[in-house]
């Protein structure tokens, strides 16, 4: 990576199913200057996310605008402000935001852009880009508010080795539910174990709707759903009366050439159930007290961090891939500079234009 640049990922093409290299273009572009009421940002961390393929192919998701051809990648990040002409940003302070798929930013701190200022409470800034950024705060905003989850009910997490669903599971597990897991290979389903599950069923190996007759016989009470498709499907034949379902993602279809039909959403009906999308947006005015939950959580030994950590920027593209192959546990995050403390001495830098 070239300190003395502004390194960026941009769209080549539109991926057809799961992404490839022929889909990024790198690029080098000046550092950007910074202007009256902007502040410029070194990049620490990119979060890698599922819905990053949807940018990519030129659908509007998450809030984002569509991707087109040539554009920086949209992605979350976590930065360290090093010039300022902002009153609310001060040099020093550490946020994660809109960042792109790039080394250096100039922002005004648009609504869009998302920033929220991380607040040093001994824990590492890393931890903006996964467990105290979005992924923590869907998993706690989708679990607590939306699942309502009560003590000795049965709570089922799908893609639970991953960023969100490692969280829920163990917020689950804290809140005295009695927790099970889906995830991919025995040592996903190890981890599982490890993080407070009663039973992991590896759906590689395992017939889910088998496993889940056992494991259940008295029903699902919450369904806490990352991936969608057959496995949504599967478990809505088998709630306990008065079911919430929590819809979060849905990373099996994402690549698929035709959605996914749903075929038996009815069965809401018959046991009294409820199925609650959610955008984690709208728990903005929680995010504070969200945060300090799970760095309390954190702090006492209750919460693992659950990361994949990958090194290098130049990298990204292929931890994008990684996600959608099942490769990584937890939270996928690309290491651009690490902790402040580890960053290169700045370059020459324009002086702010106040």
């Amino acid at each position: 990576m070239n300190e003395s640049r502004n390194c960026q990922w941009r769209v080549a093409a539109h991926p057809q199913g799961n992404v490839q290299d022929s889909d990024f273009e790198y690029r080098e572009e000046p550092i950007p200057l910074t202007g009256p009421g902007e502040f410029l940002l070194r990049t620490l961390y990119l979060g890698v996310r599922p819905v990053m393929r949807m940018y990519m192919q030129g659908i509007s998701a998450a809030g984002e605008e569509p991707l087109q051809i040539g554009d920086v990648i949209h992605g979350r990040g976590v930065a360290q402000v090093v010039q300022s002409a902002h009153p609310d940003f001060a040099v020093g302070d550490i946020v994660h935001g809109q960042l792109g798929w790039q080394t250096w930013k100039v922002s005004r701190g648009t609504a869009g852009e998302r920033f929220i200022k991380m607040q040093p409470n001994g824990l590492p800034y890393l931890y903006g880009s996964g467990v105290l950024g979005m992924n923590g705060f869907s998993a706690y905003g989708g679990l607590v508010e939306c699942g309502r989850p009560q003590a000795g009910e049965t709570v089922l997490v799908s893609a639970a080795a991953g960023g969100v669903g490692s969280t829920v599971v163990q917020i689950a597990r804290i809140l005295g539910c009695r927790v099970l897991g889906i995830a991919g290979g025995p040592e996903k389903c190890a981890l599982l174990k490890e993080l407070g599950c009663e039973a992991a069923i590896d759906y590689k190996h395992e017939n889910l709707a088998a496993r889940l007759d056992e494991l259940c016989p008295k029903g699902i009470d919450v369904y806490f759903d990352n991936v969608g498709g057959e496995t949504l499907e599967c478990v809505l034949d088998r709630l306990a009366f008065s079911a919430r379902i929590v819809l979060c993602g849905s990373i099996s279809e994402y690549t698929r050439d035709e959605p996914f039909r749903l075929r038996n959403y009815t069965r809401l009906r018959s046991v009294n159930a409820s199925m609650h999308g959610f955008f984690v947006y709208n728990f903005a005015p929680h995010f504070e007290r969200m945060a300090e939950q799970l760095a309390e959580w954190i702090k006492a030994g209750q919460l693992r961090p659950v990361q994949s950590v990958v090194d290098g920027f130049e990298n990204m593209p292929a931890a994008l891939a990684a996600l959608y192959e099942g490769k990584n546990t937890g939270v996928q995050i690309c290491r651009v500079r690490g902790e402040p403390e580890e960053c290169a001495p700045l370059p020459h830098l324009e002086p702010v234009n106040e």
